[in-house]
């Protein structure tokens, strides 16, 4: 091995030995022109190239820039490896032992957390259907204004649309997609279905999150939650729900607590009624939560209107159903008297606690 073959391998040797030396990036920065820069021994041993004759000349230049090539990716594996080694001790100070925090606090309190009141009651809502023979469902909380009105048998501009204060949404042409205003769309979304596999009669509720834009109060919330009914089959009479809003309330509230029907208005049923149990509040005596009637609104019921059956490719001459709806947040409400339901979004964990 000739001279300059020998200061080569030496000077590779001696470079990558101290990229090993090296322990942080900054000293890396300050050392890497030493290394492999102008000022480094590979720099020096290229001027002795002068007086060597050409082929010898070429030869060792192109060992020279193949040993500095590998110098520097040396010294790019260095840098990654000490960014690595950098980061992980960075991460380590800033770790945070919550098991260390939570015994040298010793006045914390710590409790497992629970499910929310009212995610209990809808699951408690689901059981009591199921058990009556209900399959439960669910819908989409986006809704094109088909499925939230127009199905449903309010058709644009109609007068019926004022009684929910909607949300809309900015997809598509203006006022055509919206936060559901109530659960009722499932209904649709489920005549729908039975019509295309065959799948009738339907026996089903179906419960979920709507949205309206009403100011809270205590019997009010903007973002609340709905369960809704549907049984469409053949001869249901208006009886049939009767019977099932009379079997539901006595099941859920208890036997002390009864229900009534009292005529109204909704589009998509006919006849339609609004179904009202007795104030769990006072017991039926009048206070501020059902002012002062002694019964507290849970919501509307009905028989279908056949255009409802026509919008979804039913024969309202051979079937027939009913459908109902009404609160969760309310039914919470009534089963925990709770005179306000403000409480069940204001996360007042003196609140919450009552019900783990």
């Amino acid at each position: 091995m000739n001279e300059p073959d020998d200061q080569i391998t030496t000077i590779s040797t001696e470079a990558l030995a101290a990229l090993a030396a090296v322990s942080s990036i900054e000293e890396l920065d300050e050392r890497v022109a030493s290394i492999v820069g102008k000022r480094s021994a590979f720099a020096a041993v290229q001027r002795t190239f002068g007086s060597l004759d050409p082929d010898e000349r070429r030869e060792m230049g192109a060992r020279l820039q193949e040993a500095r090539r590998a110098v520097e990716n040396a010294v790019e594996s260095r840098r990654a490896h000490l960014g690595d080694v950098q980061r992980s001790s960075m991460l380590e100070a800033d770790r945070l032992d919550l098991g260390d925090v939570v015994v040298a606090a010793r006045t914390w309190s710590v409790t497992a957390g629970h499910a929310g009141l009212v995610g209990t009651t809808q699951a408690e809502l689901e059981d009591v259907f199921v058990a009556m023979g209900f399959a439960v469902a669910e819908g989409p909380e986006v809704e094109s204004d088909w499925y939230n009105f127009e199905a449903l048998n309010i058709p644009p501009a109609h007068p019926a649309r004022g009684m929910w204060d909607t949300f809309y949404v900015d997809l598509g042409e203006p006022e055509t997609v919206v936060l559901r205003t109530h659960t009722s769309p499932t209904q649709v979304h489920l005549m729908e279905a039975a019509v295309a596999n065959d799948a009738l009669p339907i026996h089903a509720v179906a419960p979920g999150r709507c949205y309206r834009r009403d100011t809270p109060d205590a019997r009010h919330l903007a973002a609340f939650h709905q369960i809704e009914g549907l049984v469409v089959d053949r001869n249901i009479t208006f009886a049939d729900l009767a019977g099932t809003i009379e079997t539901f309330t006595r099941a859920y509230f208890g036997p002390d607590i009864e229900s009534r029907l009292r005529p109204a208005f909704f589009p998509f049923t006919e006849p339609s009624a609004e179904f009202e149990i007795t104030c769990t509040i006072c017991r039926g005596a009048g206070c501020r939560t059902c002012s002062n009637t002694g019964w507290i609104e849970l919501g509307g019921c009905g028989m279908i209107d056949p255009a409802v059956f026509e919008a979804v490719g039913i024969d309202p001459d051979a079937w027939s159903g009913f459908a109902f709806g009404f609160g969760i947040d309310r039914c919470a409400q009534m089963r925990h008297e709770l005179s306000d339901m403000r409480a069940l979004v204001e996360n007042d964990v003196r609140f919450l606690g009552q019900f783990a």
